[in-house]
């Protein structure tokens, strides 16, 4: 199956792409079984119709009293999601650089991620089983701290361990020293990640298709503490000044390590891909609009 280039997909003009229809698909599900399970049904009954074949990992198949699938799911054609965006991470995480994208359904609170809601199901993924979907290039972060290495795809966090206790951050861009912030903490996001924690710290939204990583300060002490939008290939590294109080840096919401005084953090776009796909009328501008404005 063709992939489609990282080009944004956003733009109102973006017409239909014709794919080769989905034959096999990976599930990935949030919840409790009982909560979930209708879905699933509806799920089974679309797929049925369609000719497509559902693969359950191991996780899922325990989860739903299924057999698993056994077969090596990174050879499917999709994985369809039912789930809000922590779900959706999830399966973008497990599936990263597999070439297989990731749709959404949103059975979740915000689900910005996903590209349709649970009263269309049956008719999105009739539609996207048939090939009518599109596909979208979601960049990574890599992050390096205390010898330890994580890929994230929201964002990175470098935060102050000790609730109620500011940290001195001194960070610089490629190797260019922008001096020290008092503040809560800094937040690296990816155009993926700049609509959840950088969005309501302040920061700006990136919009799909930019290879580009947003900083920004959370709570910091200063009136000219502003956001920045960092290029591929300047690499963030956070140095915590602050003697007594140690940082927790948290990839995608998951705390990855601790650092004390001076040790450094190194956080830059990474290598690594995972692949969205969406309806062709699902944009980014209109999720947004959807999500945020209204």
């Amino acid at each position: 199956m063709s992939i489609q280039s990282s080009q944004p997909t956003s733009t109102s003009g973006s017409g239909p792409q014709s794919r080769s229809a989905v034959r096999r698909a990976a599930v990935v599900t949030h919840g409790k079984p009982q909560t979930i399970g209708p879905a699933l049904e509806r799920l089974r009954n679309v797929a049925a119709a369609s000719g497509v074949e559902l693969l359950f990992g191991d996780e899922e198949a325990e989860k739903h009293a299924v057999a698993p699938s056994g077969d090596d799911l990174r050879s499917v054609d999709l994985v369809v999601v039912l789930g809000g965006d922590g779900t959706m991470l999830r399966a973008l995480q497990g599936f990263l650089d597999t070439g297989v994208p990731v749709l959404g359904v949103n059975f979740g609170r915000v689900g910005f991620l996903a590209s349709t809601g649970p009263e269309e199901l049956e008719a999105a993924l009739g539609r996207v089983f048939a090939g009518e979907y599109r596909v979208v290039e979601l960049p990574s972060l890599d992050v390096e701290a205390a010898g330890r290495r994580a890929t994230a795809l929201n964002d990175v966090v470098a935060l102050s361990s000790i609730r109620g206790r500011m940290v001195e951050l001194q960070w610089a861009l490629g190797g260019e020293d922008l001096g020290t912030q008092p503040c809560d903490g800094m937040i690296c996001a990816t155009p993926t990640g700049s609509t959840a924690y950088n969005l309501s710290n302040g920061g700006p939204v990136l919009v799909r298709g930019l290879d580009a990583m947003v900083i920004t300060f959370i709570a910091a002490h200063s009136l000219h503490a502003r956001p920045m939008v960092v290029p591929r290939g300047l690499e963030l590294v956070i140095r915590n000044r602050t003697p007594d109080v140690p940082v927790t840096v948290i990839a995608d919401g998951h705390a990855f390590t601790e650092v004390e005084d001076d040790a450094p953090i190194a956080v830059r776009l990474g290598e690594h891909k995972s692949l969205l796909a969406t309806l062709p009328e699902t944009t980014f501008f209109r999720r947004y609009r959807e999500t945020f404005a209204s």
